[in-house]
């Protein structure tokens, strides 16, 4: 029986919209209890399109990741092993992003794809709906920025490096959760 909850922040860089026909280019992941704790990994494609805004968000050289990115499958058992080695063993990991969908999609498309299964289960937890839900606020106002400045969070320039952005959103989600649960207990164990 898990005792626990290990909550994983994780942020993707992908060619485009979604991985039916863009590839997944690079993952980045951290603890929300211990931002060193982080995973980083670059893909080699699957396909050889991109759009124009994920280049621009991004400036991932799909024939550079050809050359040396890790193939998918070792990427994510790289990725599979890495959270089984830093959640608990008796602590379910939780996926969390900012915008877990976009991610979620790509994340779990390529576990299944290559793996057989998700080792963060079928669900995400999105930290603008969160927000959204802790401040009973509107969607519009759920953006990184304006988060980022009602908890006082100094703004660092934003890299798109998938483990970078991680960590930032990391750092959000950790204000949201001490404010809705009045400590930073982040692991929440079930009582």
């Amino acid at each position: 029986m898990l005792a626990s909850e290990c909550y994983i922040s994780v942020d993707v860089e992908t060619a485009g919209p979604n991985p039916a026909d863009y590839s997944l280019l690079s993952i980045g992941a951290c603890l929300v209890s211990d931002l060193a704790r982080g995973f980083y990994i670059e893909l080699q494609p699957l396909y050889d399109r991109i759009t124009v805004e994920a280049f621009s968000i991004h400036q991932l050289s799909l024939d550079d990741l050809r050359a040396r990115g890790a193939p998918p499958r070792a990427a994510m058992q790289q990725f599979e092993t890495w959270i089984a080695a830093n959640a608990p063993a008796n602590a379910l990991p939780i996926f969390v992003a900012f915008n877990a969908p976009f991610d979620w999609m790509f994340v779990n498309d390529y576990f299944h794809r290559y793996l057989g299964y998700n080792p963060f289960g079928h669900s995400a937890l999105d930290i603008k709906a969160l927000y959204m839900g802790a401040t009973r606020g509107a969607w519009l106002d759920t953006g990184m920025r304006k988060i980022m400045t009602r908890y006082q969070i100094e703004p660092t320039p934003l890299t798109h490096n998938a483990l970078s952005d991680a960590r930032d959103q990391a750092r959000l989600f950790q204000k949201i959760l001490t404010e809705i649960h009045g400590s930073a207990n982040y692991t929440n164990p079930r009582e």
